[in-house]
């Protein structure tokens, strides 16, 4: 017997493995020849730190200082210890190239092209390697335009055991793939893609989900529909609630299925809305219009979004004015691509007198296509209780240094030592004990020193991960008016470059996990004393 665990690295790519029941996660990594971050194996250093995302597993043994008992509380877990007990899914700290493996390249035939209306088409494929392709409900492939170079990143909208492959494309003037699909396409046509990508899919289920999609957003609500019904017998007193938004009546599509859904997946329901105020939709407005106490349950809720910017903002600001915070909100932002550097869809003039009648009922704005750019068209995120996005953010700035530190150490020039060490005694200037004598110039002057390894490893892809982390803005939001931190931060500073100068690879490693964890103090005693200010 084996399990299926899901590695879902910061890059956006998934890799799934099978793992023994006692096997370690690390074990199985390695003989798939998959390099995640491992130092010691002995659950001794941490390096390996992982969140689990859903499963059950055994932990292993490990010391408290590569894996306290609050994190281990929160899912955090080491791979080189821990043996699976069901599947598993995994944040892995690190990119794909760094753990050297990719995303899959899969050749499909389209068997079936479903026009719901001129502003929207579904299309099926097949691949003759179906159980090679394994996926999380709710995540997207990039397809390869026929006759181009150029690919678009779509989410699939049947679930992962399904035998076929289906797609919800929203057409665009001028873009690629829409004026394929909308012109060209056949039957029998031959499609590639690339994937599994991304970190927006269903977690495992602990409480009621409230389900929001806006437009061809209900792709991959639809795939995690497809899964939860496969899954009905499990947790199935757990309500699940979707509320669909669209602009015009000719934007709402799959209500079949949806209805479909309500007879055969128990305790689900679905209500759709159309902002348009001509439109025949039973309700009118917008998808936080529609949000009632039960579907938010006093924030014990997981909410899933799928949607244009405009829709992931109103629901987050909808969220904040009302002092709710969802236990878990994962979204997932796209835009329409189109060919040249930007493009919008015209909308014809009875779109566009709608749209302004709602506009002035509603005193909302509502877009009828956006100039916006023809590449980045997915962004992905998810937000949590802050003291769990600051561990996160931390562990994963650890793992990414450790990186950048087997690309720097011992190639440092002396120059570059020098202004090393100018960095750590700058940002401990700051610090007397364990108080803060200046946050704000702290907070600056800790962002240089961390950013420094990352702008001399010479590893671009390790710079854009590092970039890519929230954890320098995380702390420009809650450290600046801190007052407590913990006294070994600053020489942990020191003491780092130290071990650079005397290219010491082990204590500069043992230096940086250490320091992960003061960090993660500092900032916990932070978030703590803003969330007692802001209830004074």
């Amino acid at each position: 017997m084996s399990f299926q665990v899901a590695l879902s690295f910061e890059d956006g790519v998934t890799r799934f493995i099978k793992c023994g029941p006692s096997e370690t996660v690390a074990d199985a990594s390695y003989k798939a020849r998959i390099n995640i971050p491992l130092d010691c194996r002995d659950g001794a250093c941490g390096t390996c730190k992982a969140l689990c995302e859903s499963g059950s597993y055994d932990g292993g043994d490990y010391i408290e200082e590569a894996l306290t008992d609050d994190e281990a509380e929160q899912g955090y877990c080491l791979p080189c210890q821990m043996t699976p007990e069901t599947d598993l899914v995994l944040q892995i700290a690190t990119t794909s190239d760094v753990a050297k493996t990719a995303a899959t390249t899969y050749s499909a035939t389209i068997t079936d092209i479903r026009r719901f209306s001129d502003s929207t088409v579904g299309f099926t494929v097949e691949i003759p390697n179906r159980d090679d392709l394994v996926f999380l409900p709710g995540q997207y492939v990039n397809i390869r335009v026929p006759g181009s170079d150029q690919s678009r990143s779509y989410s699939f909208s049947t679930g992962p055991n399904d035998a076929h492959l289906s797609f919800l494309v929203k057409i665009t003037e001028g873009g690629l793939m829409s004026e394929y699909l909308r012109d060209r396409a056949q039957v029998g046509d031959t499609l590639e893609f690339t994937g599994p990508l991304g970190s927006f899919f269903l977690r495992e289920r602990k409480r009621p989900a409230l389900l929001l999609a806006g437009g061809t957003g209900l792709a991959p609500i639809l795939a995690i529909l497809a899964i939860l019904a496969t899954m009905q017998d499990q947790d199935c007193d757990l309500p699940v609630h979707l509320i669909y938004g669209a602009t015009f009546d000719r934007d709402i599509v799959e209500l079949d299925t949806l209805e479909a859904y309500t007879k055969s997946l128990p305790n689900f329901t679905f209500e759709y809305c159309v902002s348009d105020p001509d439109s025949t939709a039973p309700h009118k407005g917008y998808v936080t219009s529609l949000f009632e106490p039960k579907n938010l349950n006093d924030g014990d809720v997981d909410v899933y979004l799928c949607g244009p910017p405009p829709m992931v903002e109103a629901v987050r600001t909808h969220f904040a004015n009302e002092g709710l915070t969802p236990a878990n909100f994962y979204f997932e932002k796209f835009n329409n691509s189109a060919a040249g550097s930007e493009q919008v869809i015209e909308p014809t003039d009875a779109e566009r007198a709608a749209a302004e009648k709602a506009s002035a009922e509603t005193g909302l704005p509502v877009s009828l296509g956006a100039a916006i750019p023809a590449v980045d068209n997915y962004e992905i995120g998810e937000e949590h209780p802050p003291v769990i996005e600051s561990d996160a953010q931390f562990d994963a700035r650890m793992a990414l240094e450790l990186g950048a530190l087997e690309l720097t150490i011992g190639r440092l020039t002396e120059a570059q030592l020098v202004e090393f060490r100018f960095l750590a005694e700058t940002s401990t200037a700051s610090i007397e004990r364990d108080r803060f004598t200046d946050a704000a110039a702290f907070t600056d002057t800790n962002a240089a020193f961390h950013e420094f390894l990352f702008r001399c490893c010479g590893n671009p892809v390790l710079l854009e991960a590092y970039n890519r982390l929230e954890v320098t803005q995380l702390m420009q939001r809650v450290l600046r008016t801190a007052q407590w931190v913990d006294e070994q931060v600053p020489h942990d500073h020191l003491k780092i470059v130290e071990a650079f100068e005397r290219g010491n690879r082990a204590a500069a490693r043992d230096l940086i996990v250490s320091h992960a964890q003061h960090a993660k103090a500092t900032m916990r005693h932070a978030i703590e004393d803003r969330a007692k200010a802001d209830i004074a």
